[in-house]
């Protein structure tokens, strides 16, 4: 009966060393997952911010001088 307590009490100790170790990374994982979610958010408004000019009507330009 000891010898299955003590072999309980290991496994469980294993168990929490793993959940640890999984939580860590689950932890740095959302922090990577904010910081991309920031640069996306930051990466759209700029393109917003551009799209007026990428959309522009090219009959609105002028013809080249050697017209």
């Amino acid at each position: 009966m000891k010898d299955r307590l003590d072999n309980l009490e290991m496994r469980v100790a294993y168990m929490d060393d793993t959940v640890d170790a999984l939580n860590d990374i689950v932890c740095r994982q959302q922090d990577q997952i904010d910081l991309l979610t920031k640069k996306l958010e930051r990466s759209q408004q700029q393109l917003e911010a551009l799209m007026p000019l990428l959309m522009e009507n090219p009959d609105d330009e002028p013809p080249p001088p050697h017209y």
